[in-house]
């Protein structure tokens, strides 16, 4: 025991003794700073973001993660139709991102560890130990730890940096190029400044237009610092700006591998009117012609938004900020002058591009748009200079405050009026940090909700070896809105899911794998209002000879009739019943046709089936004044060679009569009294 004793005792010396040293406090101070945002960051993620953000962006970059961890750089999926995923590019050699593998590479080794999120973490303590350690290099200690402090107040940084997005991981590199080169340009270090280069190629083959921005002002240093033709500068910028060329020249590298020319960019190769400059601008539809006044606009409003919701706290922030400026140019130096260059070249670089524009949604909704859930993620390098001035101010404020009661009280009375002084500001800012911080979380945690709600049915179940088949609210694209579900990049996970087109070529190419089918109830927008109704279903594929579908559908007692449309390719015919309790159909396929038998019906309908179709059947119930509901089953059948295949319907109940859209599926024990579909299959075989 008093060996433990002892032991402890020493310890608890080369502690005291090691703290002592300011450089050994200075580096506790910026590894428990950044350690503290570290795990905000994963908090984050965690509790607001467990289901992924409204940017469906972060499904491209964890399914391009997964592509690098498997050694690929294509999709090669068995139907491409049905395995496209959200903003890939489609090409001889397979599917690719529209996006870099940089970012991706980073996500990819956690991700490979079965903790995604923490490479989410260690980005966000990344940014506030660089943001601090720039404060004191261009200022002093002090200042660091402030601008520490305000970075991870900020809203903007908390979300982003909490989603597996791309501007936070690019933020990083940009700060570890400012760093390394400030800290270079001060010390002569040639190493530091090859680390500046490599950082910011890295960022210019993550996001080129991002790096170029952040790079300009620095670039601008660093042709003022040559005018003094000494040699060691010179080797030094060099140094800076041949390691950079070489991210530059793996960027047009990756670009003649993907695209097949370096100088097309996967982006532009997805969509050739998407990116910088005025003019035509189109997307996935989307068309408009951007202006330099639109743009001016647009850029106004995302400013408007980024210095009242999403800087550290707010206008506040921002007010101290533009203090801090103003002290900063008081004492001009060209490495200040560079910091507040980015001031200048990010938003009116960012005003060049349409995408600010995309974030807004409509310029005068301020609940419109991305930038309401996100904030105005271009911007997020802003967050730098306001950060770093607005510690300044700060820093400056108190060493004032300090020297006046320091000249008029006594020291104890200083003291104790600096420190009741200290508490005011931290109380008022932290008020203000609260008050902006609540919205975007709560806004987003409103989201999550949603979400829950939506992927209950993937929580409770357990796949083992399962073929699962999505909606698609959004068009034909995969992780577009379904980011959570995604396929390993070799379609050999416990789950592989894929949209429903083509569907029996699908099954044929997993033909061991149990089958289901995804739909859900209500809009899907988690922004439009409640929650969606899902249903995970078991589907089954039927083959003989011929196969018939039993129907039955409840009938509310007030119902008078039901008018049925079978339909199928250019086939369409019309019949109709009187209401009873329940209606019993049967829908025959085989002999190259659907046929629809049933009580009450004069004679059975019947449409052509050829090869591949969808039998579409459609039982709108009548109340006798026009209005009513609708049932809608959809059967995918094939024909030929003489036998029938079969899958388990897509089953739709619509309130609003016709208006089966793919937010309507039947979910037992949701629907009104007196409503329900049930179907089950029968083979014929010879």
């Amino acid at each position: 025991m008093a060996g433990v004793e002892t032991t402890a005792r020493r310890l608890l010396a080369t502690v005291r003794e090691q703290t002592r040293d300011p450089e050994t406090r200075w580096r506790i101070a910026v590894a428990l700073l950044a350690a503290i945002g570290g795990a905000t960051v994963l908090l984050l993620a965690t509790r607001v973001f467990p289901y992924h953000s409204l940017n469906h962006d972060e499904g491209v970059y964890l399914q391009q993660a997964r592509m690098l961890l498997d050694g690929q750089l294509f999709l090669r999926p068995p139907v491409p139709e049905a395995f496209r995923p959200w903003f890939f590019v489609e090409s001889p050699e397979g599917m690719y991102s529209k996006y870099s593998p940089v970012v991706p590479a980073l996500y990819a080794p956690a991700l490979a560890l079965g903790v995604p999120r923490a490479t989410l973490a260690l980005v966000g303590a990344g940014i506030v130990a660089l943001v601090t350690a720039i404060g004191a290099e261009l200022f002093d200690r002090p200042t660091g730890l402030l601008a520490g402090v305000a970075v991870l107040a900020s809203p903007l940084f908390l979300i982003n940096a909490a989603t597996f997005l791309p501007y936070a991981p690019t933020t990083l590199l940009n700060l570890l190029f400012a760093f390394s080169y400030l800290r270079a340009d001060r010390t002569g270090s040639r190493r530091l400044a090859a680390a500046a280069g490599g950082a910011i190629g890295l960022a210019f083959f993550a996001r080129p237009y991002t790096a170029v921005l952040f790079a300009a002002p620095f670039v601008l240093h660093a042709l003022w610092t040559l005018r003094t033709r000494e040699r060691d500068v010179w080797l030094r910028q060099v140094t800076v700006a041949v390691v950079g060329l070489v991210g530059v020249a793996a960027a047009l590298g990756y670009n003649a591998v993907v695209t097949g020319s370096a100088l097309e960019f996967p982006y532009h190769a997805f969509a050739p009117r998407d990116g910088v400059g005025f003019g035509t601008r189109e997307l996935l539809g989307r068309e408009i012609e951007y202006t330099p006044e639109l743009a001016a606009r647009s850029n106004a409003r995302a400013l408007e938004t980024f210095a009242r919701d999403w800087a550290p706290a707010g206008l506040l922030g921002v007010a101290t900020a533009a203090v801090g400026l103003v002290v900063a140019l008081r004492r001009r130096t060209p490495r200040r002058l560079a910091l507040a260059g980015l001031v200048v070249s990010i938003p009116v670089g960012e005003a060049y591009f349409w995408g600010t524009l995309n974030v807004l949604g409509e310029i005068g909704d301020p609940g419109d748009g991305l930038i309401a859930s996100l904030g105005p993620y271009y911007h997020f390098d802003l967050l730098v200079p306001l950060s770093l001035f607005a510690a300044l101010a700060l820093r400056t404020a108190g060493s004032r405050a300090w020297t006046v009661l320091d000249r008029r009280l006594d020291p104890h009375k200083a003291l104790s009026a600096s420190l009741a002084l200290a508490a005011v500001v931290a109380a008022v800012g932290g008020a203000a940090v609260v008050t902006t911080a609540t919205d975007p979380i709560d806004r987003n945690r409103a989201v999550t909700d949603h979400y829950e709600a939506a992927y209950e049915p993937f929580e409770e179940q357990s796949f083992e070896n399962a073929l699962v088949f999505l909606p698609q609210p959004y068009g034909p694209w995969l992780n577009h809105p379904f980011q959570p579900l995604q396929n390993d990049a070799g379609y050999d996970g416990p789950a592989v899911y894929a949209l429903e087109e083509r569907p029996f070529e699908v099954v044929d190419s997993f033909p061991d794998r149990n089958l289901y089918r995804y739909s859900f109830r209500n809009p899907w927008p988690p922004i439009a209002g409640e929650p969606v109704e899902p249903r995970l279903r078991p589907i089954r594929l039927a083959e003989g000879d011929a196969v018939s579908l039993s129907i039955a559908a409840g009938l509310p007692t007030y119902a008078q009739s039901v008018s049925i449309v079978l339909e199928s390719d250019d086939s369409r015919e019309r019949t109709a019943v009187a209401a009873g309790d329940e209606l019993a159909l049967a829908l025959a396929v085989g002999d190259g046709a659907a046929t629809l038998d049933g009580p009450g019906i004069e004679q059975p309908v019947r449409v052509p089936v050829e090869g591949r179709a969808t039998v579409d059947l459609e039982l709108f119930v009548d109340y006798g004044t026009g209005a009513g509901f609708s049932y809608a089953l959809s059967l995918p059948v094939e024909t030929g060679d003489g036998t029938t295949r079969a899958l388990s319907p897509r089953l739709q109940l619509c309130e609003l009569a016709h208006r089966c859209d793919g937010a309507a599926a039947y979910v037992p024990g949701e629907t009104r009294q007196g409503q329900f579909l049930h179907t089950t299959f029968e083979v014929t075989k010879q």
